[in-house]
């Protein structure tokens, strides 16, 4: 079949909807080539629709100027479609009986391009609470929530990850050596759950683990944190299975929007 027959089966409307589809079913960066091992479309069509998508801001460029991953437009958009008034009501009342069980605030966080972003968020009822706020961002490299995404990651694009980002102390405890902070990543891939142990900020500790889609992949995470004066990091692995119980909820919840 010649490139002008491939080019007309796929409708002229459609096409950049499965070019995002394509990348959002790969789960990490990809190139038009590879995308379109899948679409069968002329080189040079592939290549125009993901300029197209990329001058819109709907996807961007890789560190290493080959691989396109989301970008703000697309990241934004998919927020809007998992902040939708029927999912957030499942998922405020899995968050606020979790919450209620560990007595300690707990969150649902997004991965942005260099930082996870607070989605949504149930606070505890004590008095002394820390303050981040919906919307708040926080480094991957020192919060449990970013040291889990981070775990997720191939070597390739933790590699990128880590070449692009300066390991700044932000607390006694901040772990600054590349290698260190794989050596942790390892540990949090292998045991499930990550912690921070006063490495975003004195005084706070935290726990996170995965809320996977329907193909087994990252999509957020799932913490709570508290002040070290009123739990012990080792009091709070002790809530690990009560956060997994929860994680398995909402990404139940995820699989049916995506219905």
């Amino acid at each position: 079949m010649d490139d002008q027959a491939r080019d007309g089966q796929i409708p002229t409307n459609l096409r950049l909807l499965l070019v995002l589809e394509a990348l959002a079913e790969a789960g990490s960066p990809v190139t038009p080539t590879e995308v379109n091992q899948k679409l069968g479309l002329p080189k040079p069509t592939i290549h125009r629709l993901f300029a197209t998508l990329e001058a819109e801001g709907f996807i961007q460029r890789e560190i290493d100027g080959r691989g396109y991953c989301p970008g703000r437009r697309l990241r934004v958009m998919s927020a809007g479609i998992l902040s939708s008034l029927r999912i957030r009501t499942a998922r405020v009342a899995i968050l606020t009986e979790l919450a209620e069980a560990i007595n300690e605030t707990c969150n649902i966080s997004l991965p942005d391009l260099d930082a996870m972003i607070y989605l949504e968020r149930v606070e505890t009822k004590w008095p002394l609470r820390i303050q981040l706020p919906v919307g708040s961002r926080v480094p991957f490299y020192c919060t449990a929530s970013g040291k889990m995404y981070l775990s997720s990651l191939d070597r390739k694009h933790l590699e990128n990850y880590l070449r692009a980002t300066e390991l700044s102390a932000r607390a006694e405890n901040t772990i600054t050596s590349p290698g260190d902070l794989v050596g942790e990543l390892d540990q949090v891939r292998e045991r499930g759950y990550a912690t921070d142990n006063e490495e975003f900020m004195d005084g706070m500790i935290a726990v996170a683990v995965p809320i996977r889609d329907s193909f087994g992949r990252l999509v957020s995470a799932l913490s709570f944190h508290a002040p070290l004066q009123r739990l012990s990091l080792d009091e709070a692995i002790n809530n690990v299975d009560r956060l997994n119980a929860a994680a398995d909820k909402l990404s139940a919840l995820i699989s049916k929007s995506d219905l």
